[in-house]
């Protein structure tokens, strides 16, 4: 087996997640601010991004998804019942990376790899605006590449996608160990030839690990 050079990961539910919480803290902001119904308000914001879940697939820049948010944001006020005028303080305030908190040891795991000598690399189906999310959930330090599928204009698990990434990293696929929760990217990343592990946060999949930290273990393997 190639030795390993480089640990490439996925960004969401596997270094970062979105906070149902934050859903929560946000709906009873706006039920302060504007007199909302909390509950009605949190759902109103649950059920945009839903039906927005891949709406921004054909963005390939951060000016492209700055145009996005505002188009964005003026939909959620209109649907809140809120002025137009109102639009800018809602969408500063919750930002997209506002709901996104970082997974357990996520910080601590990466560093760990670094002091290994490994590169640090971040490829996720996501809008262009990677490095602040990552930025926003204390990583952004710890990454030596990051990839978001949008500017890449071809989003996993296309192959493409995974031999892109090994090229930023200056790699050839085999020295790359991929770290996904989702099945068919683990799938395509080991058809392009690096080796690949599924992660399940949730501890259901007997096939997968379940935490960061068993990562370190894959690279001592």
């Amino acid at each position: 087996m190639t030795p390993l050079a480089a640990v490439l990961f996925d960004r969401d539910e596997t270094l970062a997640y979105t906070d149902p919480a934050v859903y929560r803290e946000a709906a009873l902001w706006l039920a302060g601010q504007y007199g909302l119904d909390a509950r009605s308000a949190g759902q109103t914001m649950a059920g945009l991004w839903q039906e927005q879940s891949d709406a921004w697939w054909h963005l390939r820049t951060e000016a492209h998804e700055d145009d996005f948010w505002k188009e964005y944001g003026a939909e959620l006020t209109r649907r809140l019942g809120l002025s137009e005028a109102d639009t800018d303080a809602v969408m500063k305030t919750y930002p997209y990376e506002r709901f996104m908190k970082p997974v357990s040891n996520a910080r601590e795991v990466l560093s760990d790899l670094r002091a290994r000598g490994l590169k640090i690399g971040v490829l996720s189906n996501t809008l262009p605006s990677i490095h602040r999310t990552l930025e926003a959930v204390g990583l952004a330090d710890l990454v030596d590449v990051a990839l978001a599928t949008c500017t890449l204009g071809v989003h996993k698990p296309e192959a493409t996608a995974f031999t892109l990434a090994a090229q930023a990293m200056q790699l050839a696929p085999g020295q790359i160990l991929f770290i996904d929760d989702r099945l068919e990217n683990v799938e395509a990343a080991r058809a392009v030839g690096m080796q690949a592990a599924q992660i399940d946060l949730s501890g259901q999949n007997p096939q997968a690990i379940h935490n960061l930290a068993q990562v370190l273990e894959l690279v001592q393997a």
